[in-house]
């Protein structure tokens, strides 16, 4: 059962939720705090509460063991709870964008089910050094953080087509990231880059590699053959 359109109704009060709502969606209200009563809806497989004015969540979030998409961006967070690395039903989508956190916990890497996650334009220096828990990831969205570098681990997301780190402090890739075998799109612009590690030039179905904005950039010799080779690469 999916709850009445509840977006964009500029409530200030969280609603009541009967019991069997599946989907719950409250995308664009000056929501502030969200009640512990929530998390007894176990049924829930969508949850929307973007675009709201939370700053925090009560624990026990991780009761929601079906539920299969949480999209908490455009809030004011600077901190989310361990417990969402407990929601072993997440397989859809984390959205945490446009946020103000400042760490990325080591529990959400247990999310070994999740195909897409967001977490760009928020306050991230660093990332778990060990992120091979999300064996499923398809898309990783990190861009406009403060990321200096990326652990080796990054190499272990085999299954990952799209990683987005536009707008971070990078000034270096690790050898490691020539292992994203199914990797389509790399999006490195405005950073700090001054060349790319060889082992990039193994990523045989890598069809987009943007490169803009990176004022030290000194391009590798191999480059040329790599984007002859069906790569397009934007400079």
């Amino acid at each position: 059962m999916t709850a009445p359109e509840l977006g964009g109704q500029g409530l200030a009060e969280f609603p009541d939720v009967p019991p069997g709502v599946t989907q719950l969606d409250l995308y664009a209200n000056s929501l502030t705090s969200v009640p512990a009563s929530l998390w007894s809806r176990t049924e829930l497989r969508v949850l929307n509460l973007a675009a709201n004015q939370l700053a925090s969540l009560p624990p026990g979030i991780s009761a929601l063991k079906s539920l299969h998409t949480l999209d908490l961006a455009h809030n004011r967070f600077e901190a989310l709870p361990e417990e969402l690395g407990d929601l072993a039903g997440l397989t859809e989508y984390l959205y945490v964008s446009d946020n103000r956190l400042t760490s990325f916990p080591d529990a959400w890497c247990r999310l070994g089910k999740l195909r897409y996650l967001g977490c760009t334009d928020n306050r991230l220096t660093a990332l778990p050094r060990d992120l091979s828990g999300f064996a499923s990831l398809r898309e990783l969205r990190l861009y406009r953080n403060r990321l200096s570098a990326l652990p080796e681990s990054i190499g272990a997301l085999g299954a990952l087509r799209e990683l987005h780190l536009r707008g971070n402090q990078l000034t270096a890739l690790p050898e490691s990231i020539g292992s994203l075998s199914e990797l389509r799109q790399l999006d490195l612009r405005e950073n700090a880059l001054t060349t790319l590690p060889a082992s990039l030039a193994q990523l045989s179905k890598l069809d987009k590699l943007d490169l803009r904005w990176n004022k030290h950039f000194r391009e590798p010799a191999w480059l040329r053959e790599f984007e002859e080779a069906g790569c397009m690469v934007l400079r």
